[in-house]
């Protein structure tokens, strides 16, 4: 029995197999119009479903691929747009160093502010040039807001700087007024920021005034923005004031600095947004904005006091006519003899009552 249907399958398979040789023979041989007509009605009949799985494979595939990538884009976009925002700061730091570099009259070498292991708190900062860039001790660096701090030590590729945080930065500075000198130092409290110390006891300076180095001392040129006085720390009565100054520059966000070589003379010019002029002209606006505030306060107090004289006029006036009618006296009334008495019924009023006369003797006899 078994082996009866294994003989039948075997026989099926056999003339399946003729048959579809018999088919390719005959596509192989036939023409090629027959070929591509008996295709083209296979697959839109027998291998219709197959084509259509194909063809949805095929776009899943597809689908699949452009996913892959607008997902990298995606992703690529994001990295992109996180790092935006410090590539345009940095950018716009390194055009203002590039302006500051232009102003400059003085020798410089451009340094970028490397990583360093440990930790300083900003007291000190590691430069990518050295020497060999003729970068020595005692040589100042500033940035495109001021004063950053001076060369500490030097090596061959590489140098160290003492920022203003360090506790022995010291400068000679006076106010851009010119009315008050001393010398800027970290703050004694240790809160991050600056003194302006020695200033005289009788040279008050007002809040928001900018302070310059003045170029004593032989380190430091003349006119590098150093801070801006916030406020006063304490004082000593007749001798002297100290002033908390706000940095100009701030060591910890400065990514590239520029080191002065050999500077000399005045560099006011080099920092037109600190300078002196534009310290002095804000200053001259300021004074001008209060004036005419003040004006414009006194206009207004005039304006008031003429409104407050004119009510206080209009109101003596009215208290004055009220015045002037409480007192007035009414009118008497004459009244007329005939019309004060009564006149009563049967009685004939005085004044038509004519004036009694003696009776004559014959008037009494009659």
């Amino acid at each position: 029995m078994g082996s009866a249907s294994e003989r039948s399958y075997t026989r099926r398979d056999t003339v399946l197999f003729l048959v579809c040789l018999g088919l390719s023979l005959f596509g192989l041989f036939s023409p090629a119009s027959w070929g591509q007509g008996i295709s083209a009605g296979l697959r839109e009949t027998v291998l219709w479903p197959l084509v259509w799985l194909q063809v949805r494979a095929e776009e899943g595939k597809t689908s699949r691929v452009r996913l892959r990538a607008i997902t990298a884009q995606r992703d690529s976009a994001s990295y992109l747009a996180q790092g935006l925002p410090s590539l345009l700061a940095e950018n716009e730091r390194l055009r203002q160093l590039l302006s500051l570099s232009r102003r400059l009259r003085t020798r410089y070498v451009a340094a970028e502010v490397l990583h360093q292991s440990q930790a300083t708190d900003g007291r000190t900062l590691l430069l990518s040039v050295g020497s060999r860039e003729g970068v020595s001790a005692f040589d100042p660096v500033v940035a495109p807001e001021g004063l950053v701090g001076v060369v500490l030590n030097v090596g061959d590729r590489s140098s160290i700087v003492m920022t203003w945080a360090h506790p022995e930065f010291r400068v000679s500075a006076f106010t851009v007024s010119g009315n008050a000198a001393g010398v800027v130092a970290p703050s004694a409290a240790g809160e991050g920021g600056l003194e302006f110390r020695g200033v005289p006891y009788r040279d008050s300076v007002p809040v928001g005034t900018l302070v310059l180095s003045s170029g004593l001392g032989g380190v430091y040129p003349k006119g590098i923005p150093v801070g801006t006085v916030t406020g006063v720390v304490r004082e000593q009565a007749g001798w002297e004031r100290v002033y908390r100054l706000l940095p100009a520059a701030n060591p910890g966000s400065a990514a590239h600095v520029l080191v002065l070589i050999a500077p000399a003379g005045d560099l006011a010019r080099a920092f037109p947004s600190d300078s002196a002029l534009q310290a002095q002209r804000l200053d001259s606006l300021e004074r001008l904005r209060v004036a005419d505030s003040v004006a414009q306060a006194a206009r207004d107090a005039r304006v008031r006091r003429t409104d407050s004289l004119a009510a206080i006029r209009r109101r003596t006036d009215s208290l004055a006519a009220i015045r002037r009618d409480t007192t007035r006296v009414p009118p008497r009334r004459v009244v007329r003899p005939d019309t004060a008495a009564a006149v009563q019924p049967g009685t004939v009023p005085p004044s038509r009552v004519s004036p009694s006369k003696p009776a004559a003797p014959g008037d009494t006899a009659r």
